[in-house]
């Protein structure tokens, strides 16, 4: 059993992560950031939940560039494909859920 206070989590550098969980192949990680991933594809699905700041997310979609702006609580599903990329406004902490070892 453990209590996370995702607001208290501060990483050294951008896309630190701290392990929460990892189930059957499923992992949970808290990310803080407060720089651009990059362009990618997971293995799998992802759900990516922001938890404190803003994240511009860039996905393609039939080929084109898409932005959408996710505020705390708001939820993006990338499905097996989708090309993304998240890019936090400021600070941020998001919780993702992913097949254990993606990109």
């Amino acid at each position: 059993m453990k209590i996370i206070r995702s607001r208290d989590f501060t990483g050294s550098h951008a896309w630190e992560a701290l392990d929460i969980a990892s189930m059957n192949g499923i992992t949970t990680r808290l990310h803080w950031t407060d720089q651009p991933y990059r362009w990618h594809v997971n293995d799998g699905e992802e759900v990516f939940v922001v938890l404190d700041g803003e994240i511009q997310m860039r996905y393609r979609e039939n080929g084109q560039e898409q932005v959408a702006v996710l505020k705390v609580g708001d939820i993006f599903y990338a499905s097996v494909g989708t090309e993304h990329v998240a890019h936090p406004l400021g600070v941020a902490r998001v919780l993702v859920v992913e097949s254990k070892g993606s990109v």
